[in-house]
């Protein structure tokens, strides 16, 4: 009797270590990270970390300096932002993704909602946004949606 409990305790732990690395593991949860990386680099104002996660559609979409400029111009000295924040959820597998229309679909795409949360002169604003990221040689690129459905 002792024994067959032992064995069911030590098949639950079991149970319960490949269930936890599974989740842990996922893509779902890594293309979520990469989504988590991308905004960390933004709210640090490291634009040149989270450029570099562009997938290549999206590099052609804003040259590195523009995006650098952009990105302080508009948040910084337009909104006067004084802080940032952001918030992820659940990212869902798509498949034969469009970033536009007239671009080549991606295989396999996740998609994140985001909301960043701004505060600065012009008060507390949201925008909330659907990020997708997908795996290219290795690595978790991230694109934004322009209505290529």
């Amino acid at each position: 009797m002792r024994n067959m409990l032992l064995l069911g305790v030590t098949l639950a732990i079991i149970a319960a270590i490949i269930l936890y690395l599974l989740d842990h593991t996922s893509p779902e949860r890594k293309a979520r990270e990469a989504v988590e990386r991308f905004y960390a680099f933004e709210k640090n104002g490291a634009f040149s970390e989270s450029w570099a996660m562009f997938h290549p559609f999206m590099q052609k979409k804003f040259s590195k300096v523009n995006y650098l400029q952009d990105r302080v111009h508009v948040f910084m000295n337009h909104f006067e932002v004084t802080s940032f924040s952001y918030t992820t959820g659940e990212a869902v597998e798509i498949k034969n993704w469009r970033m536009e229309e007239n671009l080549e679909p991606i295989d396999v795409a996740y998609k994140v909602p985001v909301s960043q949360v701004f505060k600065g002169k012009f008060g507390n604003f949201t925008i909330v946004q659907d990020v997708y990221v997908t795996m290219l040689e290795d690595e978790w690129k991230v694109l934004w949606d322009y209505g290529g459905r």
